[in-house]
């Protein structure tokens, strides 16, 4: 099962074990009291959270110096943990199910998404180039909303327009 970051724990607030967290994830909703996440080798329990302040303190670690040693740490989640507590709606997709997928355009194989960036609110996908293209380049990418037309996640394909241009201005 595939570990997928959520958030990363930043540095210490106060002196009671509270922590600044930076969510890594469209769903800040999953983050709730008495929610479990993995954290390398150790399991946290969220005890109390504050989204608007962007706070969170864990069960056990109740001083700045116990709380100290879980800055810089990710918290995650699992595929099947996410698909099963968030709903999403029409025209959302997990990006662990969009990595992967063939990126087709006018019925010919671009290449294979192999990550998504954001970047200033946009989602960037980055394609790793088929190489029976004969292109020296890798990689490209394309402005998600932009450039999408369909999205068949069943059979890991993204139709996508207009970025064979971008593919070859690469």
């Amino acid at each position: 099962m595939s570990r997928i970051p959520v958030a990363k724990i930043g540095k210490t607030f106060g002196v009671k074990g509270w922590l600044k967290f930076h969510l890594l994830t469209d769903f800040p909703e999953q983050f709730k009291v008495g929610k479990e996440f993995e954290s390398d080798k150790i399991k946290l329990t969220i005890q109390y959270i504050n989204h608007k302040n962007s706070l969170i303190k864990f069960v056990g670690f109740d001083t700045p110096e116990d709380a100290k040693k879980l800055t810089n740490r990710f918290l995650y989640s699992d595929e099947e943990t996410s698909k099963s507590e968030i709903k999403l709606k029409k025209d959302e997709w997990f990006w662990f199910d969009i990595i992967g997928c063939e990126v087709i355009e006018d019925g010919k194989k671009l290449g294979i998404v192999e990550d998504i960036n954001r970047i200033n609110d946009i989602d960037y996908i980055i394609v790793k180039i088929d190489k029976e293209l004969g292109y020296k380049q890798k990689r490209f990418l394309f402005d998600f909303k932009r450039h999408i037309i369909e999205v068949d996640i069943e059979n890991k394909k993204l139709f996508v327009k207009d970025t064979l241009p971008i593919l070859e201005a690469s």
